[in-house]
Order: structure tokens, then sequence, then C-alpha cells
């Protein structure tokens, strides 16, 4: 039996296309979710994005979901959230090709039950690989059949229902797609709304030829921030690789933290709904609870991911979740993630009132923070321990395992140490009043987790 433990993810699969994944290996894949989602639903609606590859393995798993009996709806060249969107619409399970921010040479599939529930390894994603490994069993009734749809105009106009910028100052805006899917949707979702775009490698090109498509890596935004101080912008916008994370840079060309992003637009939720409850992942800043509270919401604390996210919002009923990577969660979009939706919040808000973005971000950004920082490890067990029994004990020290080590200091300084799940790393996450505080007790850290 083939070993897919490599390429099936905690959320997704994702591999060397020719090395790791190929039609073949895919087209069971199809067939193994076609099972799984058999007896909930008809049809199975499938996306794409620009890698050279996601039109050939993108149509070998449809030829699988077929081969089971059920129908395929294909949307074409689509953002991940724009799939999410088909999803929800139509009420059918999903699956997008994609690997996100990956160099060109991977790709990968995101997979969703009708209404864009999310697919991982403790919902469904084991037992996909289990039934590929094992051999996919063959069918004998009647295949199913492939019809296409185009879904842009729609997945437009809902996002624009959602946020309404009729009162909104003309604003301008530049937008580094990073050649990938934000050069699809930006200019439909846009269109007829009081913003000028300014766009960046809009071309769709899966090879990446002027940066790559992770935005939270600073180097990746340069070109942005450069473009907002040229052209005296109102902000900037960066998107991923499948345009599902959004990246906000002021008129200075200064980053707004993603945190800053969650608490303004918790905000903006809230005045739609007083009292409503709010997701945020652990690593996200401490204002981010603290102004959810202040404005009469439920702050949730979650572990880190797009699975624990969308898993507490159903349990809780929340209106809104975000996660320090840019990952924005909405209950009216079924739950998942558009970094579309949240940029649109932070376009009206920022229209709303005659001051510049870096003040009215501002009140969202009462800490400073360092980032992750990844440090390679040999034992990730060992460096944790470390680093709890140098804090476990000490007078108004909180330790608490959530998700990896949180250490509250006293004064109100904390950090995250994580392993990471796929490779050798421990991440470091650290939040303090200044960059001095958060400077030192980094450097505290770091002194362990590395000795």
């Amino acid at each position: 039996m083939p070993d897919l433990s490599g390429i099936v993810k905690a959320y997704d699969i994702r591999g060397v296309v020719g090395e790791q994944l190929d039609a073949a290996l895919v087209r069971d894949f199809g067939a193994a979710f076609a099972l799984l989602i058999k007896p909930e639903a008809p049809a199975v609606v499938i996306g794409h994005d620009m890698r050279d590859s996601s039109p050939e393995l993108s149509a070998a798993f449809a030829d699988g979901v077929t081969s089971q009996g059920l129908d395929v709806v294909t949307i074409g060249l689509a953002s991940t959230d724009q799939l999410y969107f088909a999803s929800g619409s139509l009420n059918l399970p999903g699956a997008m090709f994609t690997a996100s921010h990956n160099p060109s040479k991977y790709n990968g599939i995101k997979m969703c039950r009708a209404g864009a529930s999310p697919v991982g390894q403790d919902t469904g994603l084991a037992e996909i690989r289990d039934t590929v490994e094992q051999g996919v069993p063959a069918f004998e009734g009647q295949r199913g059949t492939v019809s296409e749809r185009d879904v842009l105009s729609d997945y437009a106009a809902y996002l624009r229902n959602l946020v309404d910028l009729s009162g909104s100052r003309l604003l301008k805006v530049v937008v580094d797609a990073g050649n990938g899917m934000g050069g699809h949707t930006v200019p439909t979702v846009f269109e007829g709304l009081p913003i000028e775009i300014v766009p960046m490698y809009f071309e769709l090109d899966g090879t990446f030829p002027n940066h790559e498509a992770n935005p939270l890596d600073p180097a990746n935004i340069v070109d942005l921030q450069a473009k907002v101080r040229e052209v005296g912008a109102d902000a900037g916008l960066a998107f991923d690789g499948d345009a599902d994370r959004c990246f906000v840079v002021d008129e200075r060309g200064e980053p707004v933290s993603p945190s800053a992003i969650t608490a303004l637009v918790a905000v903006r939720e809230l005045a739609k709904e007083p009292g409503g409850t709010v997701i945020h992942n652990l690593i996200t800043s401490k204002g981010v609870p603290e102004i959810v509270a202040e404005h009469g919401g439920k702050p949730v604390r979650t572990r880190v991911g797009h699975s624990f996210i969308k898993a507490e919002m159903a349990r809780t009923g929340a209106i809104f979740g975000g996660e320090h990577s840019a990952h924005y969660y909405f209950r009216d979009f079924w739950r998942a993630d558009t970094g579309m939706l949240a940029a649109l919040h932070v376009l009206a808000a920022l229209g709303e009132q005659n001051g510049p973005l870096s003040t009215l971000t501002q009140d969202f950004s009462r800490y400073a923070a360092s980032g992750e920082i990844n440090s390679t490890v040999g034992d990730q067990v060992a460096r944790m321990l470390a680093v709890k029994d140098a804090y476990a004990g000490k007078s108004g020290v909180e330790i608490d395992e959530l998700d990896g080590l949180t250490v509250q200091l006293p004064g109100g300084a904390w950090f995250n140490l994580r392993p990471s799940n796929t490779e050798p790393l421990l991440r470091l996450n650290v939040e303090a009043a200044d960059r001095a505080a958060v400077e030192a007790l980094t450097a505290e850290v770091l002194a362990i987790v590395r000795a």
C-alpha cells in the first residue's frame, strides 16, 4: 500500500506535482471523496487556481468523482473563498485545487462538505487517505455527469451585499494580487464601488514571477509598500495565491497587523449584532478579546487552525472569527474564511470617515508583537519542556497548554510556543507593551529553545 501521510496534511492534501501528486493519484482521491460524501449529496463542485498543473489535476479529480456515480459542477478558475461560496450557495460538497502560497512545483486539494463545512483529518480526510491507500473499490453503476457553472458574478454580488460602501468617499487602493487568484476576483468584486484600483501583478501566473504569493512574509509586500507611497494611496491590499487571505498596509505603507484587522471587523460585526460571539485564536493579540468585550461582545479563544475556528463558530453561533495568519471567518459566509470580505470591511470603515487608515487602526493596535519566529530543533518535546520548566512556579506566571505552551507573565506580556506538525520546528509568538519588552522576552525564550 502507498504511504500518503506525507501529502495528506491536517486540513488538505498538498505535494510536489510529478513526484508526490499526479493525475492517477488525484483521480483516486476524487473517487474516495465521492465515497465519503455520497450519502449526503448528489454532486461535487470543483474549482482551481492558476497553477499550470491545476486544470489537469482538477479534471482527474472530477473523473474520480463521476466514476463513483456522482455528478460534478465545475466553476473553473476560482479563489478558494469563491469555491466556498459555490459550496455554500449551491449546498454541495466542494474541492479546490490550490497550494495557496507554496512555490509553483506544488499543488493540493482543499475539500469541504455541503455548506463549506471543512474536511480535515478528523472529519473525513483520514478516511479518504485510508481508502486510497487500500484501493478504491470499483462502482458498477452509471457514471456521473460534468457540467460547468460561472459563479464569479454571484460571488461578487453576495460579498457586496454584506458590506455597504454606498456612503464611502472615493478611495485609492493598491492591490497586489501576487499573480494569484486575486487578479481574477478583485476586478469583479470591486466593480461599481467607490474605489480606484491601482493593480499590481494581476496577470494569472502560477510560476509567481514577481514574488511569492505569501503576504505574511515581509519580503513579499515590499513592492506594495513602495507603490502605496508612490501613488499616495489610501491603503494597500495583498492577497495570497488562492486569494483567501488578505494583508493590509496603511497609507504610509506600514503593515496593519491581522489582529488589528480582526478587532476592527469584529467591532463592525458587533454593531450589526450586539452581544455576539467572536472567535480568536490564541496567537492573536490580547487586544482582540479586550476590544470585543469593550464593545459588548463575547470573545472565545481557540487553538490555531481553521477546523478549530469553524467548529467553535458552529458550537457558539459566533458571528466572526479571526486568526493571526490573516484568515477571517464570517457566519454570513457559511463560517468560511474570506479575506475579500474582510478587505471590504476595512475599506468601508476607512471610507466612512475622513482620517487616514493609520489613525483608524491605531485604536485596534494596543501592543507590540514579535510575529512568528521559527527555530529548528532536534527534539520538540524536550525543548518545550525546558521552556515550561523555566517559567513554571514563578510568581504570577500562568501557563496553559491549549495549543502548545502559552505563558502569561506578570505585567501583561505573554508568549506562545508551538511545535510544527510537519517540520522539526518550534514556532514562537511574543507580545508585550512595547518593542523593547518584546525583544527582551523573545531573546529570553529563544535562548532556552535554541540551547
